[in-house]
């Protein structure tokens, strides 16, 4: 009854997450609860493939169940023709929630552990950012201005990631922490261990709010400079 009752909860906070931003916390309490939907999103959850690389990638991000007029065809016919991204379609994508699991334990870890957290996170994003240079290059062939177009699909990988998975949540975590450890003091008598764990689960919680805001400002920030160089100012879709 108890394991039936945690499974229905958890299925409805992945599909909240599903329909809001990717919650890690939902998924992995589901995929260990038994929640099918959880397992599904495990393996498809990802921040959007920045705009100016989907013309240039043989990435295909569709749902399984197809979208427009395939949308009626069998799942299970749709799935070969799906690549794997490595960096967005499987665990590897967790390493850049890295620095931001990092941060929400600053007050109980050692800090050489969370700058770890952040050279986890930094070398996901230099990661992706040369594979997409790599994809960029095959779908270009020997086609004239193929190193711009690489140059261009390694940048902005890396720019976006940089901002969007590192930087900015990485700040956020740090200073929600830092002021709730501070409110807690101020405001509870609560012995110090407990503020630091309370603190800790704040971050945590934090995260999955903070995810789809930060890639739609960031999407914004690049659409509205640098891709208006070498994009044309075009914005993803």
């Amino acid at each position: 009854m108890f394991r039936h009752a945690v499974t229905s909860l958890c299925c409805h906070l992945v599909s909240a997450a599903q329909q809001r931003a990717f919650c890690p916390l939902a998924v992995c309490f589901g995929v260990f609860s038994g929640c099918p939907a959880a397992v599904g999103c495990w393996a498809r959850s990802h921040r959007p493939l920045p705009a100016c690389l989907v013309a240039h990638t043989t990435h295909t991000d569709r749902s399984l169940a197809g979208d427009g007029a395939g949308g009626g065809m069998d799942p299970i016919a749709e799935q070969p023709s799906k690549t794997v991204d490595i960096y967005r379609d499987t665990w590897v994508r967790f390493l850049g929630y890295a620095n931001e699991v990092g941060e929400a334990f600053r007050a109980l870890v050692p800090v050489s552990m969370v700058w770890g957290s952040y050279a986890v996170a930094t070398a996901y994003v230099t990661a992706d950012a040369v594979d997409k240079g790599k994809k960029a290059a095959v779908a270009h062939g020997d086609n004239s201005g193929k190193t711009t177009r690489v140059a261009v699909a390694v940048v902005d990988t890396f720019v976006w990631q940089a901002l969007a998975s590192v930087i900015i949540p990485g700040f956020t975590i740090n200073r929600v922490c830092a002021a709730s450890l501070y409110v807690l003091g101020r405001a509870t008598k609560w012995p110090l261990p407990v503020r630091k764990w309370t603190t800790t689960a704040i971050g945590l919680s934090t995260i999955p709010f903070i995810i789809t805001p930060i890639d739609r400002s960031v999407d914004f920030l690049l659409d509205s400079s640098i891709r208006k160089v070498y994009d044309g100012g075009e914005k993803h879709k």
